[in-house]
């Protein structure tokens, strides 16, 4: 599934395709994805203004002071390209622009979603709401992260994958942040000290950002908006490396199973 840093780069891509256009028409293959679309059709004659993210979520602002909000779901990509190219595979929606370009949206196993929100009502959407702070922004540091964990028995690694301490720090990034913070993932949250913490929060922005650097992370599905892969997978420490040797210490990474999901560590490092 697309991650913070992977939602960044594609918002990167758009942005400089988008912004400053005007949505001429919409077409649509299917009524829905993973819920019903909105109505595609109210977007016609609309000037794109922004694209922002906010967690995993694309944010299309719109000249009508609405945002079309795009969450990719696990096989989610968008393109740009002429609006001549023949529909490809598995393209399920088509945002024509005032220079000859359509937006296109495919998505294989149909797990993305969209809507349309009045530019105030975001902040209130369950979709936002109940979110916690950007991991790149000021609001996140060690004292921010320690105040979520305190009194935490569960396993740290699941508290920053919860959307609710700190947002889009999935799995790959999870492990990797912790790997450099030299903190085991299953040691309770609670019993992390504080200027661990720190270390965490501090390597949490580091592995986000290079990752962004580096456009993200393909391990399947995900391209960026022009179509690369991205790169940060030739960067792993820890994930996926389950057996081989650790390139601080030389012994073997583990795996172990947490909420369904692998983590992997290396058991001298991280404690």
């Amino acid at each position: 599934m697309p991650e913070l840093p992977e939602v960044e780069v594609v918002r990167t891509g758009l942005e400089p395709c988008l912004v400053g256009r005007r949505i001429e028409s919409v077409t649509c293959h299917r009524t829905g994805l993973r819920y019903p679309l909105p109505d595609m059709a109210s977007l016609h004659g609309c000037l794109i203004t922004a694209v922002r993210r906010r967690s995993k979520y694309l944010l299309i602002e719109l000249s009508d002071e609405r945002v079309l909000v795009w969450h990719l779901g696990m096989t989610g990509q968008f393109h740009v390209l002429h609006k001549d190219v023949p529909a490809g595979k598995h393209e399920h929606v088509r945002i024509n622009l005032d220079n000859d370009t359509s937006l296109r949206y495919r998505d294989a196993r149909r797990f993305g979603y969209a809507g349309l929100l009045a530019a105030g009502e975001q902040a209130t959407h369950p979709w936002f709401a109940a979110l916690g702070p950007e991991p790149l922004g000021d609001a996140f540091d060690g004292a921010c992260l320690s105040s979520r964990c305190r009194g935490r028995k569960a396993p740290i690694k699941t508290v920053i994958m919860d959307a609710h301490v700190v947002v889009g720090v999935g799995n790959i990034y999870a492990a990797e942040s912790l790997f450099r913070a030299g903190i085991h993932p299953a040691r309770a949250a609670g019993a992390v000290s504080a200027a661990r913490l720190e270390r965490l929060a501090t390597c949490i922005r580091a592995v986000l950002g290079e990752a962004i650097c580096a456009g993200g992370s393909t391990i399947s599905d995900f391209v960026r908006a022009d179509g690369r892969p991205g790169y940060f997978a030739h960067a792993f420490q820890v994930y996926g490396r389950t057996g081989l040797p650790c390139f601080v210490c030389g012994g073997a990474i583990k795996r172990i199973q947490q909420s369904g999901r692998s983590s992997f560590y290396c058991s001298h490092c991280q404690h």
